[in-house]
Order: C-alpha cells, then sequence, then structure tokens
C-alpha cells in the first residue's frame, strides 16, 4: 500500500527519494510528499494529493542541496484523500511518514487533544507525531522517544521519523514491511517499505525484525545501527546483498504493464521448471516436501486465495492430502482447529499482506509447520516460515495480478509433486517439465489470438454485469475472471460455480447481464446444461471452451474455443488467461486506469 523512501548521505536526498517513490508508483496511492533538511538546516515538507508528478511540480526546478529526506505515498485509510492528510506530517523541528493503521488512534487522540495538542489533520499517522513531541518536550531522548511513543500504539505500523535537531533518520515497526539499505562506497544509508525502491542504489539490504529500532546517522561511525526497546544493540534483522535491478519496469513496446506480464507467462512458465528440477530451486523443493502433513490449511487474500484453490485440488487429487482453503482475513477470528502433524500454506505475491502475515503467526504460535508460495525473497512472509517456495515471477508492476497467479498455481503442482516423492523419480519429472512446456506453447498461442478476444470485449463491454462460472477445477479461475474484471474495469462481476446460479443468482438473469461461461472436457454435459438455463432466460453468453464444439457455438452469442489436449490438471490456468485478456480489453474500452485501478494497493498491508 503507502510507500516510504528515506535517504541519507552526500548525494541530492530529494532526488534520490523521489526517484524510489516513482518505482513504489505500482504499489497504488492517493497523493505524495517529502520533508528535507535544506542547506540552511531548515526542515522543509512538500506533499500534494494525486500522482507523484504534481509533487514534482510542486517541486519545481529547486537546485536541493539536502542531504537527508524522507517520503511518503499515500493509500488512505483514516481521513479523506486530500493535501494536508498527504504524508509527511510535521511539528516542530520533527516530521514523520508512516505505513499501517493505528488501531487505537481516536482514543489516543481524545487524550492528546485533551492535554492541548492541536491536531492539523484527520490521519491517525499525526497521532505518532504528537506522541513523540510530547515525549520530546519532557527531555528524553530521541531514542527514547521513538521507543516510548511506540509503546503507546497498538496495530501494525512502520514509522520512519526525521529529527532535524539532531540531524538522525529513525525508525521502528511491528507487522508491517521495512528494510534499510547501505551504499559503503558512497556513505549513503537508505529505509523503504519495499526493497525494489533501493535496486541499483543500495549495495546491502538489512530487514529488520518487529519492534527493532533503525538509527540513520552520518554522524555514527556506522551508518545504520539497531537497538532493542532498552536501547541495547540487536541483530534482529537479515542481512542480504542487493541483486535486485530496475529493468522490469520498463513497458517496452506494450500499453500497459498488465498486458506487458500477460506476454511474459509462457517464458516464466519454462524458466520455473528449469529453476524447480535443474537450478538452485530444486533443493528447497525436496525440503518442502520432506513433511507429509494430515492436513493442510492453505491461506491467502484475493487473487492469491484463488490460486489457493488450484493447489488445493492438485494437493488432495495427487496428495490425497485434506486441504482447508481459507481467506487469511477470516482465518484466525474463527479459532481454527490447529494440529502439530498439519501444516499450514500461505500464498502471497509481496510476502507483506497483513492478513497473511498474521494467519502465518497464529498457526507458528501453535506449533503448526509454516510454508510459504511466494514473489520476494526476503519478504516478512518468507523470513516467517520454515520453508518457502519461490515463484520466481519477477516484479509485478500491474497491481491486477496475472502473471503472479500462474506462477503461484504451477509452484503449488510442483509441491504436489514433491510431497508425492515423486520429484525424485527422473522420467516423472521430466513429464511434468513436458506438460509445461506444453502449457507455455499453448498460451504462446493463445496470446496471437488476441484480436479475437479483443472483438468480444468491444461487443460485450457496455453491458451491466457478468457472471464468470465453472464447473470443477474450473471454479477457481471463475472466481478469479470475476475479480479481474472487477479491479480493473469498475463492473459488476462474480464467479459462481455453474450449478449454483439456480439457487439464488439466476434471478439476476436478463437480456443486459453476461454470463462467461468457462467449460472444459470434463463435466461438459452437466456444465452445458448450465449454460442453457442463462440461455433460456435471455442473458449473453460468452463460452471460452473446447474448441471445435458444434453445441457450445450454437448455444453462445461469442464463441472463444480453445486446445485442452494434454494439459489436464493444469487446463484451469490456461483458460484464466482468456480470463486476463478478456478483462484487459474490456478496461480498456471502458477507459480506465488499467495498471493502477481506483482504490487498490498492490501490497495490502493493513487489515
Amino acid at each position: 500500500m503507502c510507500g516510504i523512501v528515506g535517504h541519507l548521505g552526500p548525494k541530492n536526498s530529494v532526488n534520490i527519494v523521489l526517484e524510489g517513490l516513482k518505482r513504489l508508483e505500482y504499489r497504488g496511492y492517493d497523493s505524495a510528499g517529502v520533508s528535507y533538511i535544506d542547506e540552511h538546516n531548515e526542515l522543509q515538507i512538500y506533499k500534494k494529493t494525486g500522482k507523484l508528478e504534481n509533487l514534482k511540480n510542486l517541486l519545481g526546478d529547486q537546485d536541493f542541496k539536502a542531504r537527508m529526506c524522507i517520503g511518503h505515498t499515500r493509500w488512505a485509510t483514516h481521513g479523506e484523500v486530500n493535501d494536508t492528510n498527504s504524508h509527511p506530517h510535521m511539528k516542530d523541528h520533527i516530521s514523520i511518514v508512516h505505513n499501517g493503521i493505528i488501531e487505537n488512534a481516536s482514543t489516543l487522540r481524545k487524550q492528546l487533544t485533551a492535554s492541548g495538542y492541536e491536531f492539523k489533520s484527520q490521519t491517525d499517522s499525526e497521532v505518532f507525531l504528537s506522541l513523540l513531541v510530547t515525549e520530546l518536550a519532557k527531555g528524553k531522548g530521541f531514542k527514547k522517544a521513538m521507543v516510548d511513543s511506540f509503546a503507546q500504539v497498538e496495530g501494525n505500523s512502520a514509522f520512519v521519523v526525521l529529527n532535524k535537531d539532531v540531524n538522525e533518520i529513525m525508525s521502528i515497526k511491528k507487522g508491517a514491511p521495512l528494510v534499510c539499505g547501505i551504499n559503503e562506497v558512497n556513505s549513503e544509508v537508505f529505509i523503504s517499505s519495499d526493497p525494489y525502491a533501493l535496486a541499483g542504489m543500495a549495495s546491502k539490504l538489512y530487514f529488520p525484525g518487529d519492534e527493532v529500532l533503525c538509527h540513520l546517522s552520518a554522524s555514527n561511525k556506522n551508518l545504520l545501527n539497531f537497538y532493542d526497546l532498552e536501547g541495547n544493540p540487536t541483530e534482529n534483522y537479515m542481512s542480504k546483498n542487493q541483486d535486485m535491478s530496475v529493468g522490469p519496469t520498463d513497458k517496452g513496446d506494450f500499453e500497459h504493464f498488465m498486458l506487458k506480464e500477460i506476454h511474459e507467462q509462457p517464458e516464466l512458465i519454462r524458466s520455473l521448471t528449469q529453476f524447480y528440477f535443474q537450478g538452485e530451486g530444486l533443493k528447497s523443493l525436496l525440503k518442502a516436501g520432506e513433511f507429509k502433513p494430515s492436513k493442510f490449511h492453505i491461506t491467502a487474500c484475493g487473487t492469491a486465495y484463488y490460486a489457493g484453490l488450484l493447489i488445493r485440488d492438485f494437493i488432495e487429487t495427487f496428495n490425497r492430502i485434506p486441504c482447508s482453503t481459507e481467506l487469511a482475513s477470516e482465518f484466525r477470528y474463527r479459532n481454527p482447529l490447529l494440529n502439530k502433524d498439519e501444516a499450514s500454506l500461505f500464498i502471497s505475491q509481496s510476502g507483506e499482506t497483513a492478513d497473511t502475515l498474521a494467519a502465518q503467526e497464529l498457526c507458528t504460535t501453535n506449533n503448526v509447520k509454516t510454508l510459504s508460495v511466494v514473489n520476494v525473497d526476503g519478504s516478512t512472509l518468507f523470513r516467517n516460515c520454515d520453508d518457502n517456495l519461490l515463484i520466481r515471477a519477477g516484479i509485478e508492476i500491474g497491481v491486477a495480478s496475472t502473471k503472479a497467479f500462474t506462477q503461484q498455481a504451477l509452484t503449488g503442482r510442483l509441491l504436489s509433486l514433491s510431497l508425492s516423492d515423486e520429484l525424485k523419480d527422473e522420467t516423472k519429472r521430466v513429464a511434468l517439465t513436458a506438460k509445461f512446456s506444453l502449457l507455455a506453447e499453448k498460451i504462446d498461442h493463445l496470446i496471437s489470438r488476441s484480436e479475437e478476444i479483443k472483438t468480444i470485449a468491444e461487443s460485450i463491454h457496455n453491458h451491466k454485469g457478468f457472471f464468470y462460472t465453472g464447473r470443477g477445477k474450473y471454479f477457481p479461475v471463475a472466481l478469479e475472471g470475476a475479480l479481474k474484471l472487477k479491479e480493473i474495469a469498475y463492473v459488476h462481476a462474480e464467479g459462481y460455480a455453474a450449478g449454483e446460479l439456480k439457487h439464488g443468482p439466476i434471478a439476476m438473469i436478463d437480456e443486459d447481464m453476461v454470463n462467461v461461461a468457462l467449460v472444459g472436457p470434463e463435466l461438459f454435459e452437466k456444465t452445458i446444461s448450465n449454460i442453457q438455463e442463462i440461455k433460456a432466460r435471455k442473458g449473453i453468453i460468452v463460452t471460452i471452451g473446447p474448441k471445435d464444439e458444434e453445441e457450445l457455438e450454437e448455444l453462445s452469442d461469442y464463441y472463444f474455443g480453445i486446445d485442452f489436449d494434454g494439459l489436464d490438471e493444469l487446463s484451469p490456468v490456461y483458460i484464466n488467461i482468456v480470463n486476463q485478456l478478456l478483462a484487459y480489453y474490456i478496461a480498456k474500452y471502458k477507459g480506465t486506469d488499467i495498471d493502477k485501478p481506483r482504490n487498490l494497493a498492490k501490497s495490502v498491508t493493513v487489515e
């Protein structure tokens, strides 16, 4: 969600922070701002609603001399979207940026107001600023005031604070992403909510644990120091060399990142098996398959949850291990039954999803083995789980996930192979490699037919609502297809098991309702019957199903035939590529902001 970038060093800090914020635009935001200490040792603050370009226009062509700066892109939680509620927030010699939510903000605000503090914004973030100012006014040092202020707030948050009086930046967090970086050659130190912001700038990254105070100071022998809540040095952090590049932010010849990322999928599929069967991933895949749990708790949010439904089908079909697939936002609040002989599988693109992290913490507390399927090496989920399988999708810029979904589902299929011990059988590995390769080849061919999908999208994009239907293993991608359309085209869409329509939703069907029917070779006749029920009520039928089927062609207003031969359990991943392209072109005809849809964030770091 919100993006944080901070810098301290001999170079122009403002420009470095602006570059970092630009890289985080893909996360989703509604305003941006920076705070820095200028050449006259004055604390300056600039912030503006809208895109980062608005902030740059506000800053103008100043010749910045700043050697210390913090910046922020905000995704609103407390308080409407306006310049005042934008970050950073400033009082006297202190400015702060904040990610997350202070759950007891209302109570603290009342107490602080009663004691005489005058709030300028509606945000919960300013509550922490007021606490910090109050603690400093008691004569406490910066470090002690940070710790004592942090102790009073509840919820998951990351705070980064610039203090002009001591020319230092400090940060502390709980349950929110935070990464520090150093470039020793240039005597620079960085802090951010996302390691991608620091790519090519920091040579080494540090991922602090919760309740670790991060201290950035040019006057210290070490530019970066870590302390526990007692003020003692701590090694409660993970460090790694920075190996990320900024190349993927280039759209190339594509109009949108989402379209580029759809096109990237065939090559990513090919490289996935190479990494896990011939590359360094084999060791982690074998390790993940060693533990044979009595049950899997598969937990995720949004698109990752729908990928989890496919992984459930793989594990139950090929391993006969029962799976419970649940939304992370509900999992821990229903007091789930957790046993030590079970395992929990957590799926996330960012590895920073707050609800998923909370569910993982619950399982760890109950001594349940935890495993992640995640895209970001070094993310909080990656660090917290016992074992990890990287999906290797590369940086996904489009907020609506496409390639990450495909890689998550296929990584789950690889896990299933490992759980069955067939991973050790070269014949089985070769067979699955060939199936993955066939899937990539068929997706390549499907993408080459994009103009056909675009034509269908043009014809149906103005209809009032959409029902995506599928049976059996196609039901999860009916849910995912509807979600994609909602996310980027802003139209009402629902995913249903096709057999459930007559149990209520069929009341919605009329001549302005579109049914996107996902039909596979399995349960073919039953699915045909469900389509006929909608057709009888004048619904518009868009069928994505087996090629050269006369019955489907006759039933459908629009028919897109595809070749399922040889794909078997991977067929849902294949048919979902059509969902992605259909949503993309409908959104394009509706003129929405496809890569940065309204109200959404790439990494959902609040509950």
